[in-house]
């Protein structure tokens, strides 16, 4: 009977121990618990800290990038751009046989006939009582003119005033309190700044007043040009940003949102394409404040008068007049009482420089007057005799009596 009671009681013994270990064991455990939950009780919140949280910054950031100085200024001028819808009457003279009666007597080429034609091109408002400007080509021979505005509306125009030579011209609507453009300074440009074009490019197709803004920059200034159609191009801003038919007559800006030209014409390099290639040009706005104020107040552009006649100098010349060089133009006759003779020049004078600009022949004057206007003055360099002198011209309008 011994040895049952002796098992037994070994059995108890290491039962015990068990018993305290798991004891042991268990309250180490709980400890530990209890410890963590505390320490992460005591730890600060994220939603108690400064930090800033990352998802609410997201869109006001896209907000702000999207939002820039060509956005601002899209703001600006979009208002102030309207479409322009001509009727103009067209001549059509053809070699076939039309059936026509007057075809029986004269050669059918030599009869004109006429058709309407529509054409479409843009401008801006200047003045809140509704003056416009755009390009002379623009409503050209125009029968009929409307004039479509952002906000929907479709107004009569009257073309007001015309500038042929300089490609200008002033529309007028009946309406008050239209949005204005700010007009910048084209004499302050830069290359490689930005330029922003405004217009209704195929007009037809896209079918809505809303202005086409177009993105580019400034490619280079004083781009000079021959004569087109009775037209001069001299100065003109050259540009990268797509210009297309119907953009015509728009404004060409600045980041600012200031008006910086006149959208005139494009260079395709092909007759077939008619579109965008990114070499635009555009008339200086300085130069279109000289001629609007000019429209405005004589309604037409009055031309300058000088009462000088030149002519290049040959060989010949040089050799008689004993000139060691044929640059400059000679002046061959002054008329009477004309600014020519009030500013003391005299035939035989050879011109070398008008303003800022060097002259060696005639086609060097052509387009110089582009800028100038009746009351202007003119400072003039010369030989006379070996000997260098300068002259001041005032520009005059050419009296009633010279034709």
């Amino acid at each position: 009977m011994k040895q049952p009671s002796q098992r037994t009681g070994t059995y108890l013994i290491f039962l015990t121990i068990g018993i305290i270990c798991g004891a042991i064991g268990g309250g180490e455990i709980i400890r530990r618990i209890l410890t963590t939950n505390v320490n992460i009780a005591q730890q600060p919140q994220p939603i108690a800290t400064n930090k800033p949280d990352t998802t609410t910054l997201i869109a006001p950031t896209l907000s702000s990038v999207r939002k820039t100085a060509i956005v601002d200024a899209t703001t600006i001028i979009a208002p102030t751009v309207v479409g322009i819808v001509v009727t103009q009457l067209q001549e059509v003279r053809s070699s076939a046989n039309t059936g026509d009666f007057f075809d029986l007597y004269f050669a059918p080429e030599m009869v004109p006939r006429y058709r309407e034609v529509e054409n479409m091109g843009s401008g801006f408002v200047l003045s809140a009582n509704g003056m416009i400007v755009t390009n002379y080509h623009v409503v050209e021979s125009a029968q009929k003119l409307y004039v479509n505005f952002p906000d929907g509306r479709e107004l009569e125009g009257k073309v007001f005033a015309l500038d042929p030579q300089s490609d200008i011209a002033l529309i007028k609507v009946s309406a008050q309190n239209l949005s204005c453009a700010k007009l910048g300074n084209s004499d302050s440009l830069l290359a490689g700044e930005w330029a922003i074009a405004f217009g209704n490019p195929f007009g037809y197709f896209i079918n809505d007043a809303h202005p086409t803004v177009t993105v580019g920059v400034i490619s280079a200034l004083n781009r000079n040009f021959s004569a087109t159609e009775g037209s001069l191009y001299r100065g003109m801003i050259q540009t990268d940003a797509a210009i297309n038919p119907g953009n015509s007559g728009g404004p060409l800006v600045n980041a600012l949102g200031e008006v910086i030209g006149i959208n005139t014409f494009i260079y395709t390099g092909s007759k077939t394409n008619k579109g965008s290639i990114g070499i635009g040009f555009a008339i200086p706005i300085n130069r279109v404040r000289r001629v609007v104020d000019e429209l405005l107040t004589y309604h037409t552009r009055r031309p300058v008068w000088t009462g000088i006649a030149v002519q290049d100098i040959t060989h010949e010349i040089a050799a008689a007049l004993n000139l060691s060089r044929i640059t400059g133009v000679i002046v061959t006759n002054i008329l009477a009482a004309s600014p020519g003779e009030k500013s003391g020049l005299r035939p035989g004078d050879v011109i070398t420089s008008l303003g800022q600009h060097r002259i060696n022949s005639s086609s060097d004057i052509e387009g110089f007057f582009l800028d100038y206007f009746a009351g202007d003055q003119i400072r003039i360099g010369y030989m006379r005799n070996g000997k260098v002198g300068f002259a001041t011209l005032t520009l005059a309008a050419p009296k009633t009596t010279l034709q």
